[in-house]
C-alpha cells in the first residue's frame, strides 16, 4: 500500500500501518502549536522575550517573570491547549458515531448540558459566604453527569425507527436551548456574586485556570484522549452506519455507548474547567477532514491539534488584544464558529 508503513513491534505483537501523509501533517501542526505555546508564553500585560522564556524553562528570568509565566499564563495555556483536544476530539467522535458533519459537542446540547450542571453545581453547594462546602475535584464529574444525560436525551428523542441527522441536530438545538434556560435559572436564584461569575464562565474563559485545576483535567483528558485514539477504528466502523456495522460483526449498541462515553467525559471535563467555549468541536473535525480525509485514525489526532491551536489562539487574542480588558476565549470561537456553522448548514441544503 503506497502512502504507508508497516510498523511491528515486540515480535510482531502490535503492528500497525502508519500513514506517512498525515505523520508529516501531524508533525507540522505538532511544530504549529508549539510555536503558539511559547508566543502564549511571551504575551501579555508583562511581556516577556522569547530569549528570556527560553532561560526560564532552565530555572532562570527574575522572581516577577517566574511569577507571571509559571503562575499566572502557564496553568491557562496548558488548560487551552487540552480544553481544546478535548473539544475537537468529541466533536470528531460525534460527527462519525451519528454520521452528520453538523454534529457537535455544542450543536447537539452536549456542552449546554455540562454548563448547566456546573452553574447548579455551584449554587448547590455554595455556602452562605460563597465559599464551596465540597471539593472542587467534583465539578468535572457535575459536568459530565450533566453532558451524559443531555447525550442520552437526545439520542433517546431523536429515536424513530432509527437516528436521522436532522431529527438529531434539531432535537439537540432544542434541547440546548432548554439547558441555557435552566443554567439561566439557577443563575437567578443563586446569588448575584454568583450569576456575574457564571456569566463569564457560560461564555468560555479561561481567566481563572489555575494548576489546581490543570491537575484535575489534565490526567483525564489525557486518559479519554488514548481511549478515543484507540478507539478509532470502531469509529470508522460506525461511520459506515448500522447495517453495515453490523454486517462486518461489529457490536454496534456497545461500541456507541462506548464512544458516547468517550466524547461525553471529554466535554464534560473541558466545560468543567474553561466553561462553554463554543464551536470548537464542530469546526477542528472539520479542518482535520480537508487535511487527512475521513479515517478517523488520521482525523481525531489531527483534530486535537488544531483543536489545541484554535482555543490557545482564542485565549492568546482575548488577553492581549482589548488591553487593559481580557476577553473570554469563547468570543473569539463563537465569532469564527458561528458563521462556519451557517455556511456548513446551506452547503448541507444545497447537496
Amino acid at each position: 500500500m503506497r502512502g504507508y508503513r508497516s510498523i511491528r513491534i515486540g515480535k510482531d505483537k502490535i503492528s500497525l500501518l502508519l500513514d506517512t501523509n498525515t505523520f508529516v501533517k501531524l508533525v507540522f501542526l505538532i511544530m504549529i502549536t508549539l510555536v503558539i505555546f511559547i508566543i502564549s508564553m511571551s504575551l501579555g500585560q508583562v511581556k516577556v522575550d522569547l530569549f528570556t522564556i527560553v532561560s526560564l524553562l532552565f530555572g532562570g528570568g527574575t522572581e516577577l517573570e517566574q511569577l507571571v509565566v509559571y503562575e499566572l499564563r502557564l496553568p491557562r495555556i496548558i488548560a487551552a491547549m487540552l480544553v481544546g483536544m478535548g473539544l475537537a476530539v468529541a466533536g470528531g467522535i460525534l460527527q462519525g458515531m451519528i454520521r452528520n458533519h453538523l454534529a457537535a459537542p455544542d450543536t447537539i446540547g452536549v456542552t449546554a448540558g455540562a454548563g448547566m450542571a456546573v452553574v447548579a453545581f455551584l449554587w448547590l453547594f455554595s455556602d452562605e459566604r460563597y465559599s464551596l462546602i465540597v471539593s472542587i475535584k467534583w465539578l468535572p464529574v457535575a459536568a459530565f453527569v450533566g453532558a451524559s444525560i443531555v447525550a442520552f436525551a437526545v439520542y433517546f428523542l431523536s429515536w424513530k425507527d432509527g437516528v436521522t441527522p436532522i431529527r438529531l441536530v434539531l432535537i439537540g438545538i432544542g434541547i440546548s436551548a432548554l439547558m441555557q434556560a435552566g443554567t439561566t435559572m439557577f443563575m437567578v436564584l443563586g446569588p448575584i456574586h454568583l450569576a456575574s461569575q457564571a456569566n463569564i464562565w457560560i461564555t468560555g474563559s479561561l481567566n481563572s485556570v489555575t494548576w489546581e485545576d490543570v491537575n484535575v483535567l489534565l490526567p483525564v483528558t489525557v486518559l479519554l484522549l488514548i481511549l478515543a485514539f484507540i478507539s478509532s477504528r470502531h469509529v470508522n466502523v460506525q461511520a459506515l452506519g448500522e447495517d453495515i456495522a453490523t454486517g462486518v460483526g461489529s457490536p454496534v449498541q456497545r461500541h456507541r455507548f462506548m464512544l458516547l462515553m468517550i466524547s461525553t467525559g471529554l466535554v464534560g471535563t473541558a466545560v468543567a474547567v474553561a466553561g462553554g467555549i463554543g464551536f470548537v468541536g464542530l469546526m477542528a473535525p472539520h479542518m482535520a477532514r480537508k487535511l487527512v480525509g475521513s479515517s478517523f485514525g488520521s482525523l481525531l489526532p489531527v483534530s486535537a491539534f488544531i483543536g489545541a491551536t484554535l482555543v490557545m489562539l482564542a485565549d492568546l487574542m482575548g488577553r492581549t488584544l482589548f488591553l487593559p480588558s481580557i476577553v473570554p476565549a469563547g468570543v473569539f470561537t463563537a465569532t469564527i464558529g458561528a458563521p462556519y456553522f451557517i455556511y456548513l448548514l446551506m452547503k448541507t441544503k444545497t447537496s
